[in-house]
Order: structure tokens, then sequence, then C-alpha cells
């Protein structure tokens, strides 16, 4: 508790070496509150200290802590092509707005292995027209991979933006059986 009684907000973190490169994953009591790439001491180091800011508290190094333990699982499982959706608490509060209404449509609507299109997407979340404000909202996505900002393309069959990097969205197409494997 802190000085005035109110209880803390713990948050936890851990970071995993995967084919994609290292993921930090940061959770919360509430579930998973983000995901993020290249993972490495300067990026795990600036995402502590805006999580800290943003949430409150010193986040912890605790891989073994269930929730965290749980993720690595499901992630390892998902990057091992041996599991198709995620099954885990989410912690939406870095996101709000229209950012987290395209985020959760995407995350229930566009199963493994399938596509939307960034003016598909906007269509369904009623701002026809919107695809470059879904385009943002993808940049802003604090849980890619679980939340599969990947699957967004441009309707012109590009593959669009990616903040893990394109090298890495076609790996996970890749991986989906919607692209073929990269040759190198």
């Amino acid at each position: 508790m802190d000085t005035d009684g109110q209880e803390e907000q713990r948050v936890v973190w851990a970071v995993v070496a995967t084919g994609i490169g290292p993921l930090m994953l940061v959770a919360t009591r509430d579930g998973l509150v983000n995901v993020v790439f290249h993972a490495t001491d300067r990026v795990r180091d600036r995402t502590l200290e805006r999580l800290a800011a943003r949430l409150g508290g010193e986040p912890v190094e605790d891989p073994g802590s269930p929730l965290l333990a749980e993720a690595t699982r499901q992630v390892e499982e998902y990057l091992a092509g041996e599991r198709h959706a995620f099954d885990l608490p989410l912690d939406w509060s870095l996101i709000s707005g229209f950012n987290r209404q395209v985020l959760r449509e995407l995350a229930s609507g566009v199963p493994y292995g399938t596509v939307v299109g960034y003016g598909d997407l906007a269509g369904r979340v009623g701002q026809p027209g919107g695809a470059q404000a879904v385009g943002a909202a993808m940049g802003a996505n604090p849980l890619p991979v679980v939340v599969p900002c990947h699957r967004v393309v441009e309707s012109d069959g590009g593959i669009g933006g990616f903040g893990g990097g394109l090298e890495t969205k076609r790996k996970l197409l890749a991986l989906e059986g919607v692209l073929p494997e990269p040759l190198f």
C-alpha cells in the first residue's frame, strides 16, 4: 500500500527470447498490458520508465509470475505454430477511445490465418474512410502479436507498416499461412 492507503499497481515484466527477437511481456493484476519488440537493454529501460509513469509503481522483473509464465507459454506456442488464438486476460489501460475500439475488433474479429484491410477494419467500427486512423491505431497497439496488428494489410495487396519491422510482419504472416515463407 502507498502512503494514502491505496493499493499500488503491481507491474511485472519479463524478456523472452523468440525467433522474431527478444519480446518484453508486461502485465498488471488485470492482465497482459504490453508486448514490446526488439527488447534490448535500452528498449527495455525506456519501456520501464514509460510504464512506471503511466501505470504507477516500479515495474518488477518476475518471469515466474503466473500471468507472465502463461503469456510466455502461449507466445512460444503461437510462434511454434501450435497455437492459433491467445487465451489471456488483457489490460487495455494503455489505449483508449477509437484506438481501443479498433484493437478490440481486431482481436475478436480477425482470426488466425486471415487478414483485413485498413479500410475494411475502419468500416467494421463504423468509420468508413478511416483507414489512416486505423493505421494510427495499429501503430499505437500496446499488445502486438497477441492483438494481431500484423494481420492488417493494405487494400491493394501491400503488406503495410508494422512497429516490429516488415521482416517480422512477413514472418508472422508466413507462420499463419497468409504469405509464402520468406526466402531469406
